[in-house]
């Protein structure tokens, strides 16, 4: 009977005696007990799972096509198979006579004619070896959530970031040079909220972005490095956040901004074109609350109608852009201020933020003096490194715990200097815009006009041609002012 060995090795496996080689000999000198005829030998590393499945099933086309009976001869029951799918198949080939398994450790042979006690054998020796391949996926998966409460990503480095091997051969994940400024470029285009994801994914391929196989940048792949925390410090591993000891690309507070922004887009249920239009997205129905969108006639009259998204609306208004336009502008009339109203409400503004201020300074101070307390215990601690006092495996845990809190510190370091910037920014913006807001609009072009809309004003609606607003905080305080001359009313 004409015979096929075959022989198979994983990593775990690579002892004398285990080797291929090592089950080839004892393979070809079974066959020769046997007298068998050998015709073909299979051998593979487990570890290549294609390589695997590719050899596997030229054994079977082969024992498939065959017009007389095979031999297979394999070393034990988990050399041939690690889970009962491949059963199937080759009990099969067993029952119809053209196949007859050889497990030389087992000293098992199966045939068309095994009883039951011999399939049972078999059986076992299948559940065994599923049972040890289940076992090392758990420790697997054990060791790579301890490498990632320790701060280490266990998988590989996200676009902008690559894997290193540093000169004690441990891995290591550092920015990449050539990619890791165009990430932060890309975060901070769609904070600004112009950019669609569409249209940040053409952007970001013209500026040369390219992704960790060096392949053209998709939207998909866009929106997954916008929601990845990994690029401010933190990474997602099982659904779990962990730190991680990386460099971070981005600061926490932009990240944020970023969120915002999509979650915005998302409530928005129109498909963006590239011609823009001032109010798409921010007027809404009253009667069903869906959006507003505009529509061009006869190639220069712009209107906005009802989406009618749920299908469920009785408004069929065709409402003219520059009525809404008008009314817009009337609006923001209301909240121009002379340079004395400017002037008393700055200082309001002062007053209001000496209190936080000082909130913020003694939170600066801790942050920092912790910090530099850091700073003189890793130098200290490198020392006794050095002069024997510490052994290196204590080093670098300390270094690492130390790294975690370190990095804690210079996000919260980041978060209180954010807010503390932007109030003076947003200070600026809504007494500039009270006071420009209207020459401001009328001089821009069509995003910022969008911008300065939608920074001012919310929950806009037509009613009819009749344009609906809120003021949003705090400029409804800048206008309660300017109409009574109480900030906020009081």
């Amino acid at each position: 009977m004409k015979a096929i060995i075959l022989a198979r090795v994983s990593k775990e496996d690579q002892l004398e005696g285990s080797s291929i080689p090592a089950q080839l000999a004892r393979s070809q000198e079974y066959a020769k007990r046997k007298e068998l005829e050998i015709f073909k030998e299979y051998q593979f590393d487990e570890s290549s799972l294609k390589e695997h499945r590719t050899k596997f099933e030229e054994v079977l086309k082969y024992i498939r096509t065959s017009k007389e009976p095979i031999a297979l001869i394999v070393e034990t029951v988990d050399r041939l198979q690690r889970s009962f799918k491949e059963s199937v198949v080759l009990d099969e080939f067993r029952k119809n006579g053209k196949l007859v398994i050889h497990f030389i450790r087992e000293n098992l042979i199966l045939h068309k004619n095994s009883n039951s006690s011999e399939l049972q054998r078999w059986d076992l020796g299948v559940f065994v070896a599923r049972s040890y391949v289940l076992q090392l996926s758990d420790n697997v998966k054990r060791s790579f959530e301890q490498k990632a409460r320790n701060g280490e990503f266990p998988h590989k480095a996200p676009v902008g970031y690559k894997n290193i091997t540093l000169e004690n051969e441990q891995k290591d994940i550092v920015p990449d040079p050539n990619k890791d400024f165009l990430i932060v470029k890309m975060f901070e285009l769609y904070a600004s909220g112009n950019f669609s994801m569409l249209k940040l994914t053409k952007e970001m391929k013209r500026l040369g972005l390219t992704s960790s196989v060096g392949k053209t940048i998709v939207t998909s792949q866009v929106e997954h490095i916008l929601k990845n925390p990994f690029y401010y410090g933190e990474m997602l591993y099982h659904e779990k956040i962990f730190q991680h000891k990386y460099e971070p690309i981005i600061s926490r507070y932009l990240f944020n901004q970023v969120q915002d922004v999509i979650v915005s887009f998302s409530k928005k249920p129109f498909k963006r074109s590239e011609k823009p239009y001032v109010f798409r997205g921010l007027i809404s129905c009253p009667d069903c609350g869906c959006l507003f969108t505009p529509e061009l006639k006869k190639g220069k009259y712009i209107y906005y109608h009802c989406t009618n998204y749920h299908r469920n609306c009785t408004n069929r208004a065709w409402v003219k852009e520059k009525t809404i336009t008008d009314q817009i502008e009337g609006i923001l009339k209301q909240f121009q201020l002379t340079d004395e109203q400017s002037d008393f409400l700055k200082e309001r503004l002062r007053l209001s933020h000496e209190n936080k201020q000082n909130y913020y300074q003694q939170n600066l101070k801790r942050i920092q003096g912790r910090l530099d307390a850091i700073s003189r215990r890793l130098k200290l601690m490198y020392e006794d490194r050095l002069d024997g006092r510490i052994t290196t495996d204590d080093y670098d845990t300390f270094v690492k715990e130390l790294g975690v809190e370190r990095q804690k510190l210079l996000i919260e370091l980041e978060e209180h200097a954010k807010g503390d910037d932007s109030f003076y920014e947003t200070s600026g913006k809504i007494l500039d815009l009270a006071s420009h807001a209207y020459e401001l609009f009328k001089s821009s072009e069509v995003p910022e006009k969008t911008s300065i809309v939608n920074f001012i004003l919310q929950n806009l609606r037509l009613q009819g041609e009749n344009l609906l607003y809120e003021a949003k905080t705090p400029f409804q305080g800048v206008l309660a002012y300017h109409k009574d001359g109480n900030w906020l009313g009081r």
